[in-house]
C-alpha cells in the first residue's frame, strides 16, 4: 500500500479533530478487547476523510471516540483546541450540539416527528431560529422534496437515512461524523449524498469523517485512512475506487 506521511496541522490553525494516543479497551467474557491501540491522527479543517479497514479493525470505535460519544481508555481527543475528555457531560453535550453532527446506520430519527421536524430538531435544541426554507432545501437536496410531512414509519429505510443526512447537513456543523451513510441507499441516491458531503467540505470548510466499507464511496473523500487491529496502518490520498479496493484486499489477506 502506498502511504503518505501525516503532516501536522499548522500551529496557528488547530485541526478540526485531533486524536492523540487513543487507546480503547473493552472487557468481555473472553477477556480484554483492544479496539484501538494508540491511534494518533489529526483531521484537518475542511477535509473529507474516509476510514476503512477489515471487520473488527476499530473503525466505528474510532468514530464514536472522536465524536465524544465514547470515552477512550487512554489518550486525548480535541475538537479544535478543546480537549473534550476534560469537559463535564453538560459541556460535552453543548459542544456536540454547536459543533458536530452525526449520521449513523440506525438513522436515530424520532418517530413522532415529521421529516421536516427531524431535520429542524438540532437547531431547536441549540436554541437557534429554524429557517423553514433552509430545512426544505436540505430535504430537497437529498431527493426528499415533497416528503417533509411524512413521519419515519411512512418512509422507506433509504428515505429515513436521507432524512438523517439532511438533518446533519442542515446543521452546518464544523465536523460531520458519518458511519456507513450510504449503506441503505441505492447507487444514485448514494452518489448524490456523497457529492453533497464533498461540497460541504470543499465549499463550506466543514470537516467530514466517514466510516465506510465501500471503495466507491471512499473515492469521494480527499484521503482514506486504513485501520487494522486497532492501529492506523496506511493512508491514500486522491485515490480512485480501484486503488482503494486493492489496498483493502491487501489488508484482508
Amino acid at each position: 500500500m502506498t502511504t503518505t506521511p501525516l503532516p501536522p496541522a499548522p500551529a496557528w490553525t488547530p485541526a478540526a479533530v485531533t486524536l492523540d494516543g487513543i487507546t480503547r479497551t473493552y472487557r468481555s467474557r473472553a477477556g480484554e478487547v483492544h479496539a484501538l491501540r494508540g491511534v494518533t491522527h489529526a483531521f484537518a479543517r475542511g477535509s473529507f476523510t474516509a476510514v476503512m479497514g477489515p471487520s473488527g479493525s476499530g473503525k466505528s470505535t474510532l468514530l464514536q471516540v472522536a465524536a465524544g460519544l465514547d470515552r477512550p481508555t487512554r489518550g486525548e481527543v480535541r475538537i479544535g483546541d478543546v480537549p473534550i475528555g476534560r469537559l463535564g457531560e453538560a459541556a460535552r453535550t453543548r459542544l456536540r450540539r454547536s459543533s458536530m453532527a452525526f449520521v449513523f446506520q440506525a438513522y436515530n430519527l424520532l418517530d413522532a416527528l415529521t421529516a421536516y421536524e427531524n431535520v429542524a430538531l438540532p437547531a431547536r435544541l441549540a436554541g437557534r431560529r429554524v429557517d423553514r426554507a433552509a430545512v426544505l432545501a436540505a430535504l430537497a437536496a437529498v431527493g426528499l422534496d415533497g416528503l417533509a410531512k411524512r413521519r419515519p414509519a411512512e418512509l422507506s429505510g433509504g428515505q429515513q437515512q436521507r432524512v438523517a443526512i439532511a438533518r446533519a447537513l442542515h446543521a452546518r456543523p464544523d465536523v460531520l461524523f458519518a458511519d456507513e451513510p450510504t449503506g441503505a441507499l441505492d447507487r444514485a441516491s448514494g452518489r448524490q449524498v456523497l457529492e453533497l458531503m464533498r461540497t460541504a467540505a470543499e465549499e463550506r470548510g466543514q470537516t467530514i469523517v466517514m466510516v465506510t466499507h465501500d471503495p466507491l464511496a471512499a473515492s469521494y473523500a480527499d484521503s482514506v485512512l486504513f485501520l487494522a487491529d486497532g492501529l492506523v496502518v496506511g493512508r491514500l490520498q486522491g485515490a480512485d475506487a480501484t486503488a482503494i479496493a486493492a489496498a483493502m484486499s491487501e489488508l484482508e489477506r
